[in-house]
């Protein structure tokens, strides 16, 4: 059986502009009930929902890949630009923020009131892409009165929403990216080792501990600098040399991973040396992929972060600190989750420990990581 004759398409039946352009007016029945500030208002919340979009679909293509065992490494390249688009899309919509502070306080407050009780915080993308992402429920910022953030996401009258109903879909849609990403990671051989190796935590601690020497090493180096420069009399150098004793006891800490429940420690501290070591050796050709998708992570998340405190600034620029629309905090519920909203932890933890290639420990045998030759 044939398909039949394709018909010649027009760019707006493509783009479907007319639907599309007819989408503006809000609660009224036309546009001509709004006023151009309005207009733009809901233009620029439509044109970041189309951004979130893109965003989840990027997302999970990520996750996909990082979720088969093993991961193709051929594929590795598609990820990190998967990861690139996110961070471009956060980019691109944190920039809107700049149109939306040419309306006046007094202009904005002339419609503000339609909104209510809706929020900014009742979009089920932006919930969805949190989701996705790996950010743990007990880690939210508490919404207003809500018992749960999917509490805003029902109907004014309580009934179930599609807003709601999408990301009960979401939340059923596992693993999430941390989760696919930090087994994979944790797969990582070290040393030519693998978790399923024999012996393969004995050579895991040897990295480990050939880290922390490097990490001593750093540290005093650093004290006596410090103690050189900075120390005018005996309590200064006493300072310097607590605060540094806590930068290395810090790193112990963090490598054996004490801060971490039991029943996890293996698994985190595998995690976090994997980390580490892919960082520190990413101009093997074999690690050279996985240390960039390591920048991806990195990246994207860092562009969200900077979308959560524009959108906080934007906010507080152009309706001070009210309280939300939705009965949240406004810019301070805003400002909250910027701070603490972090899903890749233990990549960002690395950051503070990695050392200058002198004192950072090479892989033991480089040719591991070399490429195949015939």
């Amino acid at each position: 059986m044939t398909n039949g004759p394709h018909r010649p398409t027009s760019y707006w039946d493509y783009i479907r502009v007319e639907d599309l352009l007819a989408l503006q007016n809000g609660t009224s029945a036309t546009e001509s009930d709004l006023t151009t500030d309005e207009i733009r208002f809901i233009v620029i919340h439509q044109v970041d929902e189309l951004w979130f979009k893109v965003v989840l679909g990027e997302l999970k293509a990520a996750r996909d890949l990082f979720a088969r065992r093993p991961v193709p490494e051929d594929a590795l390249a598609g990820a990190v630009a998967s990861l690139r688009r996110v961070t471009i899309c956060f980019e691109l919509a944190a920039q809107h923020f700049r149109l939306m502070e040419t309306m006046r306080t007094q202009d904005y407050l002339l419609f503000r009131d339609k909104l209510n009780p809706a929020s900014g915080f009742q979009s089920a993308q932006m919930r969805e892409i949190e989701i996705l992402l790996g950010l743990p429920d007990d880690e939210r910022v508490p919404l207003g009165n809500e018992i749960s953030y999917m509490e805003a996401l029902k109907s004014a009258d309580g009934s179930p929403s599609p807003a709601l109903a999408r990301v009960r879909r979401r939340l059923a849609d596992m693993p999430t990216l941390k989760t696919a990403v930090d087994a994979w990671l944790h797969r990582t051989p070290i040393d030519g080792s693998s978790p399923d190796s024999p012996g393969d935590a004995t050579i895991v601690d040897r990295f480990v501990e050939r880290f922390l020497q490097g990490h001593e090493a750093l540290c005093q180096r650093a004290l006596d600098h410090a103690v050189r420069v900075q120390a005018l009399t005996p309590p200064d150098e006493e300072r310097l040399r607590a605060r540094y004793r806590g930068q290395l006891q810090g790193a112990r800490r963090h490598l054996l991973a004490d801060d971490v429940p039991t029943e996890r420690r293996s698994f985190v501290r595998r995690l976090r040396a994997a980390i580490l070591f892919v960082d520190s050796n990413r101009t093997l050709p074999l690690l050279s992929w996985p240390g960039q998708v390591i920048d991806g992570l990195i990246e994207c998340e860092q562009a969200m972060l900077a979308f959560r405190q524009r959108h906080a600034r934007m906010v507080e620029r152009v309706i001070g600190r009210r309280v939300g629309t939705g009965g949240s905090d406004g810019v301070a519920y805003l400002d909250q989750t910027a701070l603490r909203y972090r899903v890749f932890t233990e990549i960002w933890a690395a950051r503070t420990l990695l050392l200058p290639p002198d004192l950072s420990p090479g892989a033991a045998d480089p040719t591991f990581y070399g490429l195949a030759h015939e």
